[in-house]
Formats: structure tokens, sequence, C-alpha cells
């Protein structure tokens, strides 16, 4: 579902971030608009020929911006030939209708971007009815673009609605209908993800989900531990559905890989809820590997942002979580230097390069010991008709011994506490 036919080849944007002093919770205006016009080049079909910042006391609240603003941007609309204005912020729906008006352009504020990246994105079946989800919500919230006076009454006999039921109150009606479909048929999708998720805690291999700011370089890392040709382009939200992979770790075990989609600051609320199924694959995870772009000038912020989507998906307290300080390739050596002193001293950080491969082998070495373990012996005590457990526990090269008797086996195990986890779960 598209919220506009952004599209077409000849789409000449604007990228505008709003700097609004009152705005107690604001970033610093120049990275911020960077990442708005990095998001904005996320969109095919857009052709960026300005960006600006626009400092403002505190927003007008009919048309964000002051009059005198709103003339002079006019100008450099029309000078630019500007059929798209992007404001990387919250526009009201009153506040996009009188812009729309004045400029005589579209306009999007930062949500209907993002939801027109992640309906460009999403390849899944799961994936699409979720940005569908998240656009008719968006768009239910803005009905009132389309009229200027609520008095605007339908007609009928009414069988549907009733009589005097005014254009938006069917229109609202109609997308919640709309809605409930998408909802029935999303929780289809869900239930069957939850059947896979079902089988493969049954063979089982341990989960390592990776995770991270948007163009982190999750996808990269992905790509070089599966040798998968994932789309991995330096784009934001260049992965919207999560890709899983089975990886054979170098004296290790066998682990079920995860590449989910970037987090970033202002997730628009409809997404945050929609895509919380995509999300589930984290909250399975036995360890979650947080790959940041450690050469951003933002680095330290777009982390908190990440943890704290983190700690609102209910994260178990005893997963681990290791930081992957990424793009090493993209810093000095005085830079680098410095930041493999502070990853050594760490036991749950790991600096590397992705894209050069550095690091990788000292990662898969932490991976593996958080995955492993300290090992325990245990003797089991099985009845001869519990097959399954007994190939599992074969299968796990854990068994050091067995003793067949009359009624049951005993089997001598070596194990760590995650295979011991995943035993009693069988």
């Amino acid at each position: 579902m598209s919220l506009t036919d952004t599209g077409t080849p000849d789409t000449r944007a604007f990228v505008l971030h709003p700097d609004i002093k009152s705005d107690t919770q604001r970033r610093d205006a120049a990275p911020a608009l960077e990442e708005a016009v990095a998001l904005a080049a996320a969109l095919p079909g857009l052709e960026i020929v300005a960006a600006d910042i626009i400092r403002l006391q505190k927003p007008h609240p009919g048309m964000l911006f002051g009059s005198g603003k709103i003339e002079e941007l006019k100008t450099r609309i029309e000078a630019e030939e500007v059929d798209l204005v992007l404001v990387d912020g919250p526009v009201s729906p009153v506040q996009q209708r009188n812009l729309e008006k004045a400029w005589g352009v579209k306009l999007l504020d930062r949500t209907g971007l993002i939801l027109e990246i992640f309906s460009d994105r999403a390849a899944t079946r799961e994936g699409v009815l979720q940005v569908e989800m998240a656009a008719l919500s968006y768009q239910r919230t803005r009905l009132v673009r389309a009229w200027t006076h609520l008095e605007r009454q339908r007609g009928g006999l009414g069988f549907v609605g009733g009589p005097g039921e005014t254009q938006i109150e069917a229109d609202r009606r109609a997308i919640d209908e709309q809605l409930v479909r998408l909802r029935r048929q999303l929780d289809k999708v869900v239930r069957t993800r939850k059947l896979h998720r079902d089988a493969r805690a049954k063979v089982p291999y341990p989960i390592v989900a990776l995770v991270g700011y948007t163009n982190a370089g999750k996808s990269t890392l992905f790509n070089r531990l599966t040798g998968a040709e994932v789309l991995a382009k330096d784009m934001l939200f260049a992965t919207l559905d999560p890709t899983m992979r089975g990886v054979k770790l170098p004296d290790g075990p066998e682990v079920i890989l995860s590449d989910t989609v970037g987090f970033i600051s202002d997730l628009p609320t409809e997404l945050v809820a929609s895509f919380r199924a995509t999300l589930e694959e984290v909250l399975s995870a036995d360890l979650i590997l947080h790959v940041r772009d450690i050469s951003h000038d933002e680095a330290e912020e777009q982390a908190e942002d990440v943890n704290e989507i983190l700690r609102g998906l209910g994260i178990a307290e005893e997963t681990p979580i290791f930081e992957v300080w990424n793009k090493m390739d993209r810093l000095d050596e005085d830079q680098i230097a410095t930041l493999r002193t502070a990853a050594a001293r760490q036991d749950d950080v790991v600096a590397i390069s992705a894209w050069t491969g550095e690091g990788m082998e000292a990662l898969l070495e932490r991976v593996t010991v958080a995955l492993e373990g300290a090992k325990t012996s245990q003797t089991l005590v099985l009845p001869h008709s519990d097959g399954r457990r007994r190939a599992w526990l074969f299968e796990q090269g854990v068994v050091d011994a067995e003793r067949r008797g009359e009624d049951s086996v005993e089997i001598d195990v070596t194990w760590t506490a995650l295979q011991e986890r995943r035993y009693r779960d069988l």
C-alpha cells in the first residue's frame, strides 16, 4: 500500500528538518537532517534537490511555520521545481492540508515517509500485512485532510451507518473493517511462523539475532557469516523482514543466525505495534548481537535508541547481549587503536569491520564461548520408549556413556546450560 505516488522517477523532493527550541527532546539538527536525507534517499524514484534546517521557537498550530517562512520556502520550492516536501518530524493533518495548499505540492511527514519506505521494502506476506495495517492506522488519523467541513453528509436509507452519518465517519468505519480483516490474515501468518519456530525448537539450534540501528551493517555482517545474498546496501531500512540461515561456528555449535529490521529513533507508533511480530525472533534468541556503526557521529545516541526498543520488547534478563562495533574501516589509525583498546577491556564488546572481515575470528570465538558456556556432567534416566530425547542427545554430541536397564536407560552427559534448557523443553 502506498500513501502517495512517490515512485515516479521525476519526483523532486525538498527535505526540511524543523529545529524547534521548545522541544525538550530535540536532537542535534545537523545529524538529524543528514539522517532525514538518508531516509528520503532510501525511497526509489526520489531526487533530493534541496535540504535545510528550519529553526523555530515553537510550532505554529495551523501551519507549523510562520507566514514569512512559508513564503520564503514557497519561493525556493518554485525555484527548485519541487514536487514533494518531506518534513522530518510530526505534522498534524490540519498543518499538512494548509501547507500543501500554500505551496501547491504534496507533503509527507516523518511517519509518512517511513511508511512509504517500509511499503517499498517489505518482502514477506507478514511484512506486507503489517505495513498495510500501519498505513491504514496512519490514514485513519488524517481523514480530516479530505474534508474541510465535517457537516458533509452521506446519503442512504440507513442500512449502513444510518442517515446523517458524515463522510469521515463512514471512511473511518471502512478503515476499521479493513483493519479487522488484515488483523485476521496477520494472525494466520503469525501462527504459521510460530509453528516454524516450534519446529526449530525441536531441532534445536541456538538462535543468534542481529539487531541494531538501521544502516549499522547488520546485513553485511549476516552475508559475511552465512554467504547469503541478503540485500546489503548503504541505505536506511535495507532489510525489513527477518532472514534466517544456519551457520556452523568454528569449533562450536551450529546456530541459526537471524537478521532483523533496523531500528530508528522516533519510529512511528503504528510501526512499533505492527512490527512487534517481526521482532519476535529477537525475543526467542539465545544470544543478541547489537551491531553498531561505531564510526557514526551519533553512535551513542543510536545505541540508546536500540537499547530502549529492546527494553520495550521485554528481552529476558538472562539473554546475553554483545555489542559489535562495526565499520572500523571508516576510522583513522588513532581512533582504531583507541577503540580496540576499549573493546579489549570489555567481555561483551568486539570491534570488527564486516566489510573487510577484520575481527570476525574474535567475534565467532566470543559467540562460541557465550553459547557453549561452562559445561556440567549429569546422569539422565530415560524410559526405553523415549527414543526422541535419546536421539536428540546423540545428535548434540553430549553423551559420554550409556547403560541399558530392564525398564530404562541411564545416559551420562556433559553439556552446557543452554543444551540442558533445550533438552528440558523437548
